[in-house]
């Protein structure tokens, strides 16, 4: 099978320690199957949406960065939107990094982590792995879509020793209540060394002015962010299944 070249992309962006370990260029793909309440590109969800974008021109605004980036000891991430709608665009993409001697890392939602076949985990580093939450039904309010499939992804990563940061974001009324947490803490906690860290992410509303520019209810504008002592709160349940854990 050919390899894919081109993909539906939404913009790039160079960051430093949230996307992955140093500095790096993030690729976000243009298309997402779910609809989390606390979205904060809801530009993104759409690849009809996107710029139609060829590898080799992607490789050219990469090349410029190439030295920093293996300086400062990071390299290139694919996020989205969900990165795994163009799964195959996304192996050509970090097989051509890692022959620049880049690290790579796959931000998902684990959703589609049944498009991550062998050969695109064989040129990941890392997979930062959002789970939402635990409790289905929570999952499915805020999602739209079903816990299941990020779980079996997890446990996949995990059995062939896929090194992963677990992400979750606490949203006050939503995500926070002790048991949602403590199940994904137990959870994380039974993937073993394959969890470097687990990082908790706040709920804002930064991405509100978005939705206001694609004239879209922002579902969760009324919703403050979580205080200090609800984010401690959290730390320590996961803290307490002996996780890294640290506030992103």
């Amino acid at each position: 099978m050919p390899a894919i070249t081109e993909a539906s992309v939404h913009s790039w962006d160079l960051s430093t320690g949230v996307d992955g370990p140093g500095t790096r260029f993030v690729l976000f793909l243009s298309g997402c199957p779910l609809r989390c309440l606390y979205c904060q590109n809801p530009d993104t969800w759409y690849m009809r949406d996107g710029t139609r974008r060829r590898l080799d021109s992607i490789l050219e605004d990469v090349a410029l960065y190439r030295r920093f980036l293996q300086v400062a000891g990071g390299g290139v991430t694919a996020s989205g939107g969900e990165p795994l709608l163009q799964s195959e665009f996304v192996t050509s993409f970090f097989t051509a990094c890692r022959e620049w001697d880049l690290t790579t890392a796959l931000d998902t939602s684990g959703h589609l982590g049944i498009r991550a076949d062998d050969t695109l985990l064989s040129v990941t580093d890392l997979v930062l792995l959002d789970i939402k939450s635990w409790d289905p039904r929570t999952y499915r309010d805020l999602t739209g879509k079903e816990v299941e499939p990020t779980l079996r992804f997890a446990e996949r990563l995990a059995a062939v020793g896929q090194k992963m940061w677990i992400r979750f974001v606490l949203v006050p009324g939503v995500t926070d209540d002790p048991a949602n947490v403590d199940g994904i803490a137990r959870f994380a906690a039974t993937l073993g060394p394959a969890v470097e860290r687990v990082e908790i992410l706040p709920f804002h509303r930064l991405g509100q002015h978005k939705y206001d520019a694609l004239r879209l209810p922002f579902p969760l504008a009324d919703t403050a962010p979580p205080s200090d002592e609800l984010i401690a709160r959290t730390t320590s349940q996961f803290a307490e299944r002996d996780l890294p854990v640290l506030i992103a």
